[in-house]
């Protein structure tokens, strides 16, 4: 749980204090690579994580994730300059790839599948409400002791974790003969890279259109079939092509896919509307956020207890995509006069059906896989959760953008006067609380509209992932035969 946290606060933390990061080392186009470069390196190395854990097993690989993420998180915080810190979140989120799928991993060995639902509520708590307290902690952090320490802090958390999994942790030293796919390694980073490097670059310092964008995309896409066929080939694959023949493996995936656009849309853009529309700080916002992290608690400790009483999971994703759906609809009616109670319940829907869906997919993954599979399994569900938010992120920006700019110009003539500037008001929250009333009010509606249009593109994803929680067949939990006694990991008391 200590690792998962540590890596899930990482993806949240570091907006809010951007701003003061950027005045203080500057580089101000380079500011997207503060986040960029750490989802790149997350996505690109979770699978590898997964993989190398089924062969050397859990702890040792776990603890490299640790110490990993830990050295980044301390390059960061020392960095005297933008290009070193954007280096050392790229060296955090290498660790925080492995972070999020071993320690899932881990449970997966340790308890039984009847009794995993439980446990697996409690990490989904982890990791919603991590994120979702990312931003109070980090507004917290840059406001009081300086932006430094949403890394300093790190580093005891990480040394809680390797304390805790060296002395506790007991795991099995499963002998097998092994290969490294290299390059498939090597195929699955470069075709995440090139992709996501797309969603980032394209819009901003490129258009989407444009020929080198293209190039990139297709350079991506091309790569990843070629992937795809080495991994029909490879001894040791990277992801095994066989998951996507398990009839519970490939539904689950879309599933995890589409939540992931919805999730991280969700998290990214309701701190904007806070902000932008109802005025409020960093530090306000993360708080109003709270509902969400209630909810999130209530059904993913609730979910994960009643798997372990029934045995049973299909209604869980199938509430889940319903709820979230419904809340992503409630969202796209906010305005600029909404009071907060309102805000507030329909935050709170958000994260009550989030619960629902968080870490239920990696049980319902886990027990559907044969125990050789089980690190590649579950680092697949956060491989594929982390690719549908990279994506989510860019079409709800490129969303966010357009609609801005439009209802932007369609205001009154004379309403925005031509001494402010139009990158200030659509980039700048400081700058947009200090126009002139008249002025404020235009740009807020403007903003409010085009963040309503944001949270219903999610809503057909919503739908996809709905069908397909349908599809997603139901094998009661705890029907596997068990490992021998001699491959059976235990969890001791230090």
């Amino acid at each position: 749980m200590a690792g998962m946290f540590l890596a899930a606060l990482d993806q949240s933390i570091v907006g809010v204090a951007l701003p003061r990061i950027v005045s203080e080392l500057g580089g101000l186009d380079h500011l997207s690579w503060v986040v960029t470069a750490y989802l790149l390196t997350t996505t690109a190395s979770t699978p590898l994580w997964g993989k190398i854990s089924d062969l050397y097993g859990r702890r040792p690989v776990f603890q490299a994730a640790i110490v990993t993420f830990v050295a980044g998180s301390t390059v960061a915080a020392l960095a005297g300059s933008m290009g070193v810190l954007i280096g050392g979140r790229a060296i955090q989120g290498l660790g925080g790839g492995g972070l999020m799928a071993l320690a899932l991993a881990i449970v997966g060995d340790v308890i039984p599948p009847r009794e995993r639902g439980r446990y697996q509520g409690y990490f989904g708590v982890v990791f919603g409400s991590s994120s979702i307290a990312g931003p109070l902690l980090g507004g917290w952090f840059t406001d009081g002791p300086g932006w430094r320490w949403i890394f300093w802090i790190n580093l005891p958390i990480g040394v809680a974790a390797l304390v805790v999994t060296s002395l506790a942790l007991k795991m099995p030293k499963v002998r097998r003969e092994h290969t490294i796919d290299y390059f498939g390694a090597a195929l699955v980073v470069g075709s995440v890279s090139s992709i996501l490097l797309y969603t980032a670059w394209a819009g901003g310092e490129y258009g989407w259109g444009d020929p080198f964008s293209l190039a990139l995309l297709g350079c991506g896409l091309l790569v990843a079939v070629v992937f795809v066929w080495w991994e029909s080939r490879a001894k040791e694959p990277i992801i095994p092509l066989r998951l996507f023949r398990n009839r519970v493996f490939t539904p689950s995936v879309i599933f995890s896919v589409i939540m992931g656009v919805a999730m991280f849309g969700g998290l990214i853009y309701l701190p904007i509307y806070l902000q932008v529309v109802q005025g409020m700080t960093p530090t306000e916002s993360g708080l109003a956020l709270l509902p969400a992290m209630v909810g999130i608690f209530t059904t993913s400790i609730g979910s994960g207890q009643l798997m372990t009483r029934t045995g049973r999971y299909k209604p869980f994703p199938i509430l889940g995509a319903a709820i979230t759906g419904m809340s992503m609809l409630l969202l796209s009616t906010l305005t600029t006069t909404t009071p907060y109670w309102q805000v507030g319940l329909y935050v709170f829907a958000f994260g009550f059906g989030l619960g629902f869906t968080l870490q239920v997919l990696v049980t319902i993954v886990q027990n559907s896989v044969d125990r050789a599979d089980m690190g590649v399994g579950t680092s697949s569900v956060a491989f594929f959760r982390s690719m549908g938010g990279a994506f989510g992120t860019a079409i709800f920006g490129a969303v966010l953008n357009a609609r801005l700019s439009r209802y932007l110009s369609e205001a009154p003539a004379g309403a925005i006067p031509a001494s402010v500037d139009e990158a200030s008001v659509a980039n700048n929250v400081q700058a947009i609380q200090e126009l002139p009333e008249r002025t404020r009010v235009v740009v807020t509606e403007a903003w409010v509209h085009a963040l309503n249009d944001v949270f219903l593109t999610a809503i057909p994803f919503l739908v996809v992932a709905f069908v397909a929680a349908l599809l997603i067949p139901e094998i009661p939990l705890g029907t596997r035969r068990p490992a021998p006694e001699s491959e059976k990991p235990a969890l001791h008391s230090p």
